[in-house]
């Protein structure tokens, strides 16, 4: 049987690599052997299938711990190499049937996670994209249309690889079943096993004639448009989950699902913290003084505020229920609004004289917090 090479050196990472480097380098090295990218060049399928087989183990924490172990031995009872220091063919039986029939899959007890059979129903992949949204597309919601690349069933041979007007046949070893039986002599007895069929790989049938499109594998990847609800409230960072827009299934197995991460744009005047809205609005120094009526812009649109006589500087009120409505339910959060006193520049000779009256007119009793402050300060050297 030809060596296989090392699982960790199929994917390009390091034994030690996170479960999360482990899918990031699965997902590229998936895109980069596709066949569907080299259409010429037939031995792509193999590499293809290769990238698979290493991400199947190493994603699996069971199966990468045996695999650490013992090897390809430790996962594969077909592999007749020395991954397990010299023991996988000793005394003409296969320690990773020893494994797998006494220990159930190193688990003691708990039978293996490990199908016996490729063909039979498995889960395509969750796919992820990203979409970026507006400000108050977030808090009001909206309905986005993306294009998504995704595996879906090959149009022309309806998923079953086989060319138009041919058909898959059943493979004549395992009589479609994807595996046959073996019995062993071994020290410990009589082991019986099953593993995949050699002469169909597991599929348990046989395609003479390939689909031309999908070359026998009955998915092509395809471009889709997809129409996706955002409820209001999303914010940036968060995460939809789409069922069943991922890659469609295998054998029969359901699609996965659409992993869609949300992008905000900045707003102008907003600032979103949480379900609150805050924004900053400029006040002239009469309404500061004198108190105003002013016009303050809200999510929902302008509303009419009174501030009241001697607002100060960085005073800030509250609109209660105008922020963003809660995710997924009917409360909401509130705004915030802080005024600044905006102060007046390039005044003429008679303006500034007419301030300069109107100040002088002015005692200690007219600024609160400027008397406090010096008297603050002459008790302070008094005391001294």
């Amino acid at each position: 049987m030809a060596e296989k090479r090392d699982y960790y050196e199929v994917l390009g990472i390091e034994k030690g690599a996170s479960e999360e480097e482990i899918k990031k380098a699965y997902r590229k090295k998936a895109r980069e052997c596709h066949p569907d990218l080299h259409p010429d060049d037939p031995s792509y399928v193999e590499k293809f299938q290769e990238v698979n087989e290493a991400h199947e183990v190493l994603s699996d924490p069971e199966k990468r711990a045996r695999y650490d172990q013992f090897g390809h031995a430790g996962v594969d009872p077909n592999y007749g190499g020395d991954g397990m220091g010299g023991m996988g063919g000793m005394g003409g039986f296969d320690m990773g049937d020893i494994l797998e029939n006494i220990f159930g899959g190193f688990g003691f007890g708990g039978g293996s996670s490990r199908s016996n059979s490729a063909n039979a129903p498995r889960r395509g992949s969750d796919i992820q994209e990203t979409v970026t949204i507006g400000f108050m597309e977030a808090c009001k919601g909206t309905t986005v249309e993306l294009k998504v690349n995704r595996m879906c069933t090959c149009e022309s041979c309806k998923g079953s690889g086989a060319d138009a007007g041919t058909e898959a046949e059943i493979c004549p070893d395992c009589q479609g079943r994807g595996s046959v039986k073996s019995t062993q002599r071994t020290p410990f007895g009589a082991i019986s096993s099953s593993r995949p069929c050699p002469h169909c790989a597991g599929k348990g049938k046989i395609i003479k004639n390939p689909c031309p499109k999908c070359r026998g594998l009955g998915r092509v990847r395809m471009q889709k448009s997809i129409t996706v609800e955002i409820p209001a409230g999303i914010t940036e960072g968060q995460t939809i989950r789409v069922s069943e827009r991922g890659d469609c299934g295998v054998n029969g197995g359901p699609s996965g699902d659409l992993l869609l991460g949300i992008r905000v744009k900045q707003h102008p005047l907003f600032k979103r913290e949480g379900y609150d809205i805050n924004c900053d609005i400029p006040i002239t120094y009469m309404e500061a003084v004198l108190g105003a009526e002013i016009t303050v812009p809200t999510i929902d649109g302008d509303v009419k505020y009174n501030i009241s006589e001697g607002t100060q500087n960085g005073t800030v009120f509250r609109l209660k229920g105008k922020g963003v409505k809660k995710l997924n339910r009917t409360e909401r959060g509130n705004q915030y609004v802080r005024v600044y006193v905006e102060v007046p520049k390039n005044l003429s000779k008679k303006q500034k004289d007419l301030l300069k009256q109107f100040e002088n007119s002015l005692s200690e009793k007219n600024y609160a917090k400027r008397q406090s402050f010096f008297e603050k300060l002459k008790s302070k050297f008094e005391n001294s």
